[in-house]
């Protein structure tokens, strides 16, 4: 995968995403990214990206000028542009999942009071958000999205199946209870099923946490699911 973050701050996107699991990902070459700056596609000597709203009001917009340069420059036929802004729909896992099935993604970081509404209709494939909160600009969660997206790459995690048993991964519901040793701890001992060797009733037992969990600690999800009503009136 290729992915380019259009930024007016690349930095916060590559130290986020330079380190760990990510940054050893880019160095084997399992997904190319870019971190740009988008005062580079501005033409005069204070590097121009932003101006004041038409019909007045606070704060500045992006110019349509640099934005259209920018990403008309790195488009291609395969390419899905994202805006990430506050009025975006609420990034899920599920998206992640899509958004990884791309070959070439592109992330425009929202700024300052956003975009002109041009570059919005012309150039953007969709708009997402982190949640219904403001950050100061749209690097942080570009670079979020980015880190959840490059980790369901083939070969990026150690284990392909490790993204395959977390939570979100089987429709909405959130992980089961992990134990390492010791096997006693303080008096608290791993559960005896993990320790049989039955992976049957592993599985079952994992499945039954991960049920249970969802419905007592988000119960929102819990009643997206289908077929979950006769756990709510336990």
């Amino acid at each position: 995968m290729r992915l380019d973050i259009v930024s007016l701050f690349p930095e916060i996107c590559r130290a986020v995403l330079g380190e760990s699991i990510i940054g050893r990902a880019c160095k084997r070459g399992l997904v190319q990214l870019n971190c740009l700056d988008l005062r580079d596609y501005a033409h005069d000597e204070r590097r121009t990206v932003d101006d004041t709203p038409y019909g007045g009001g606070a704060g500045m917009l992006l110019r349509p000028e640099p934005l259209f340069e920018c990403l008309e420059s790195l488009a291609t036929p395969d390419s899905h542009i994202v805006l990430m802004c506050p009025q975006g729909q609420r990034f899920q896992q599920s998206a992640a999942r899509r958004l990884a099935q791309f070959e070439h993604l592109i992330l425009v970081c929202g700024h300052y009071e956003g975009i002109d509404e041009r570059v919005r209709q012309c150039l953007i494939d969709e708009e997402l958000s982190l949640g219904d909160f403001v950050l100061t600009n749209g690097a942080l969660a570009a670079a979020v999205v980015s880190d959840a997206v490059i980790r369901l790459l083939p070969g990026v995690l150690g284990h392909d199946e490790s993204s395959a048993e977390e939570s979100f991964s089987d429709g909405a519901l959130l992980e089961y209870p992990q134990f390492t040793k010791p096997e006693d701890f303080r008096g608290m001992k791993v559960p005896e099923v993990l320790l049989s060797g039955d992976h049957g009733k592993i599985a079952e037992w994992r499945r039954e946490q991960r049920l249970a969990r969802t419905a007592w600690r988000r119960p929102d999800l819990w009643q997206s699911e289908s077929g979950h009503d006769d756990m709510n009136k336990n």
